[in-house]
């Protein structure tokens, strides 16, 4: 129950105040870590000579772990974007084989096919880019919409003579109509909350090793600039892992081509042959 209302709240925080708030743990644990270097170096001079080169190993541990950490995390979200990005051009190819398979049907079944695909093709590119808020109508159209083309479905197969067009077409606005349930269940999946706290508990506390360990002015600038580097990296994370939220989404040029190639291949322009008499053709 916790997990999941810590997951609902970082998928409607803002991504700056997230960044924000990480950044200033991060900062906080670097002064703790700072202050309690100097309540422990008694003899700083002393205890930096023999804690030199142990200290080194320590740092270069700690660093190595957090970047192994991001870019496991990282890897995460960006294979699930790249898997986002593939069901877009999947869908724009689904639905073009539908379009083309459905001007084999007769009218008015082809006309009303081809209409209903047309609009849907419309409110997929409108889901995919609009804001959490304004998807709800968007994704209410697009169920009706799948339904009204599994119903346009059913009432232009019995009309089909020949079984091998009929089983084309059947498949083909099955996989439509599976291509949008993976959409959806891509969209819903995030990066878990248990792995954003083992990061973020992660970060806060290298934060305050760094802190304790760094010494001088240029360490401490060094690590001011880390740490600004590593909350760019958080929320670049957590953009990315988010697709509806985030202003990294993927791109929706497969489906904006499909959408130009509908709209100027109307389905009177497969009739051109149809329409020809017999002395046309010799």
């Amino acid at each position: 129950m916790f997990w999941d209302q810590l997951n609902d709240w970082l998928l409607r925080a803002p991504l700056t105040y997230l960044a924000l708030g990480a950044l200033m743990l991060m900062v906080a644990a670097v002064a703790v870590g700072v202050a309690a270097r100097k309540v422990s170096d008694r003899d700083p001079s002393l205890e930096r000579i023999a804690g030199e080169g142990l200290e080194g190993v320590i740092v270069s541990a700690v660093l190595g772990l957090l970047a192994l950490l991001i870019g496991f995390t990282f890897s995460i979200v960006l294979n699930r974007f790249e898997a986002r990005r593939d069901l877009v051009l999947q869908e724009a190819n689904a639905i073009g084989t539908v379009y083309l398979r459905a001007q084999l049907l007769e009218e008015p079944h082809r006309a009303r096919v081809s209409r209903l695909l047309v609009t849907y093709t419309d409110n997929r590119i409108a889901l995919a880019t609009a804001s959490p808020g304004g998807a709800g109508v968007l994704l209410a159209r697009n169920d009706r919409l799948i339904t009204d083309l599994w119903a346009a479905t059913a009432a232009a197969v019995v009309t089909i003579k020949d079984p091998g067009v009929s089983s084309a077409f059947v498949v083909g606005m099955n996989s439509l109509i599976d291509l949008d349930t993976a959409r959806k269940v891509a969209r819903s999946v995030h990066l878990p909350a248990e792995v954003f706290v083992v990061l973020l508990g992660f970060l806060v506390v290298a934060a305050a090793m760094l802190g304790y360990l760094s010494v001088g002015r240029r360490g401490k600038v060094a690590l001011s600039l880390m740490i600004l580097l590593v909350a760019l990296s958080l929320l670049l994370i957590l953009d990315v892992d988010r697709p509806t939220g985030g202003g990294i989404r993927e791109d929706q040029t497969p489906m904006e081509q499909l959408k130009a190639s509908l709209k100027a291949q109307p389905p009177v322009v497969f009739d051109r042959f149809r329409t020809e008499g017999p002395a046309a053709t010799r």
